[in-house]
């Protein structure tokens, strides 16, 4: 399953006398619905987070980058927690240029985004309203990062088509439209299927290279 993220505007610098500078905000909110996602909606289950934030190593990094790492969960200066409302993060980034930067452009408003990547555990589809809804039940987390354009990806909406067509076909979901449209439209389908998963193959390697030069 190719690496997916999302983003929310939640994000901000937190000063206290005698204090570290801290980055806090929320990663992802609970049980509300997102922007169309191409062809079907999506929400996240409280919960989905549990097991990852208790367990994985777990970076925050700046605009999904490696090498801008500001934050890591295995030494402390990255806090990850549920609460009512969604993931809360909290950074405590290092002495280092570029979270110095990072730090003036969430100040001056220039970032305001928190974005976060990653790999799906369990989740349910469902039709409502004539509607596709996906909800996020458990997930694994890759990174936590601020982004400068908290747009998703064309790559991860063509990801999250896949997978939407994966679960038709697999009878998880019905369709909400087309069903009359006889076999040219089946005979279209997997075709378009067929080049967008090469499309997704190729980014997905592009992908897994990029986050196995980070270990």
């Amino acid at each position: 399953m190719p690496k997916e993220f999302r983003h929310f505007t939640e994000f901000r610098v937190q000063r206290a006398d005698d204090e570290p500078t801290k980055l806090v905000g929320y990663a992802a909110v609970f049980n509300q619905l997102s922007e169309n996602l191409g062809g079907f909606r999506e929400k996240i289950k409280k919960g989905a987070f549990k097991e990852t934030i208790k367990k994985d190593d777990i970076r925050a990094l700046i605009d999904h980058k490696p090498d801008k790492i500001i934050g890591r969960t295995t030494n402390g200066t990255l806090t990850l927690k549920e609460d009512s409302h969604g993931l809360l993060v909290e950074i405590t980034p290092p002495d280092t240029q570029v979270a110095r930067d990072l730090i003036t452009n969430i100040e001056s408003g220039l970032i305001d985004s928190m974005s976060f990547g990653f790999n799906t555990i369990e989740d349910k589809w469902e039709v409502k309203d004539g509607v596709d809804i996906r909800t996020l039940l458990e997930a694994q987390l890759g990174d936590v990062s601020p982004v400068t354009f908290p747009a998703y990806p064309q790559t991860e909406i063509e990801a999250r088509s896949l997978v939407h067509e994966n679960a038709i076909s697999e009878n998880r979901i019905p369709r909400s439209s087309g069903d009359d449209e006889g076999e040219d439209n089946d005979t279209a389908q997997k075709c378009n299927t067929d080049v967008l998963k090469k499309r997704i193959d190729l980014d997905e390697d592009d992908s897994q290279e990029e986050y196995n030069a980070k270990d």
